[in-house]
């Protein structure tokens, strides 16, 4: 884009006057409260957020992981940012203890980002708009899973989409040429490498696993925007993603396939029996009905059970209760 890179373009010169960041906190406390999330209008926080979440979908359609793309600065700090994460998990090698799962050590590495969150978060963001530092921090934070029982789940990944979804509202992210990028790079670099090393590291256990009947223990995006990475391939089908050879040659390309080689590194027998509801959507016949029918099913599973949104925080950028004007 034309404008110099030093200084934000005109509209993004401060936050809107009349923006009042806040801390983000628990607004879903009992099941009836669902009903405030489900039906919180524009520009309130389930529309944005799943806006946000079709939005990146049609970006990344038909696009291979590996193709050309122009790396913004922002998107340079916050991967800066992610590796920070990464070399910290480094230095915080496991300790020894008698249960398999949960490795204490995780706390320690859950203590250093939660006192440096802040100061993570204020790298990316430009000084106008240090304000918000502290409500964006806060899904960081809640984006690497629960340092009480050392768990992760799709409700940690949802927090990390909305992190990215605040750093668009802000404008630090620019959608337009940076959908693919924020899939690619950041999910890619997030989920994958980081959160897997997390997962793997410190044996996370999955939080409110479904056990057999999930999708995957600790993701859910990266089978949504996968599957639309796929949509209309000259010759990859759905049922070519439980064909090992297939799996092994394509990965790099898509995160679909890059999901399916991580489950079948970490689990044993038939993939019908470990992943059943996987195996069932390899029988479905196009990328498109798989897209639409994963998208229907994460607001199901996810964005519409109350043990998942209940952890989920609400303020001024992903508000619970309509902005009132005036």
């Amino acid at each position: 884009s034309s404008w110099d890179r030093r200084r934000p373009p005109p509209h993004l010169e401060a936050p809107p006057a009349t923006q009042n960041f806040i801390i983000p906190k628990k607004e879903i406390h009992t099941v009836p409260d669902m009903g405030k999330w489900k039906r919180s209008q524009v520009p309130v926080a389930y529309a944005d957020y799943i806006g946000f979440i079709l939005t990146l979908n049609e970006g990344v359609k038909g696009k291979k992981l590996t193709f050309e793309y122009r790396v913004s600065e922002a998107i340079e700090k916050l991967v800066a940012l992610l590796n920070t994460l990464d070399r910290w998990i480094d230095e915080t090698p496991p300790v020894d203890q008698p249960s398999r799962f949960g490795n204490k050590a995780y706390r320690t590495w859950y203590a250093k980002l939660d006192e440096e969150a802040e100061n993570l978060v204020a790298t990316v963001v430009p000084t106008h708009l240090a304000a918000a530092v502290p409500e964006v921090a806060v899904y960081l934070k809640e984006s690497v899973g629960n340092s009480t029982r050392i768990d992760y789940g799709t409700g940690h990944e949802a927090a990390f989409a909305a992190f990215l979804c605040c750093l668009c509202k802000i404008g630090v992210l620019r959608v337009d040429d940076q959908i693919a990028i924020t899939v690619f790079l950041l999910f890619a670099t997030f989920p994958f490498p980081v959160m897997r090393k997390l997962q793997k590291t410190y044996r996370m256990e999955p939080a409110g696993s479904q056990g057999v009947w999930g999708l995957d223990d600790f993701q859910f995006l990266p089978f949504i925007w996968g599957s639309s990475q796929l949509i209309d391939h000259p010759y990859l089908e759905p049922r070519h993603f439980v064909d090992e050879k297939a799996v092994n040659e394509n990965h790099k390309d898509y995160m679909f396939l890059e999901c399916i080689l991580f489950i079948t590194e970490m689990k044993t027998g038939p993939f019908a029996e470990h992943s059943n509801q996987l195996w069932n959507i390899s029988a479905v016949p196009s990328w498109s009905k798989v897209n639409q029918g994963l998208i229907r099913m994460y607001k199901a599973e996810c964005l519409e059970k109350f043990p998942v949104i209940q952890h989920f925080k609400f303020g001024s950028l992903l508000p619970i209760h309509p902005v009132t004007s005036g």
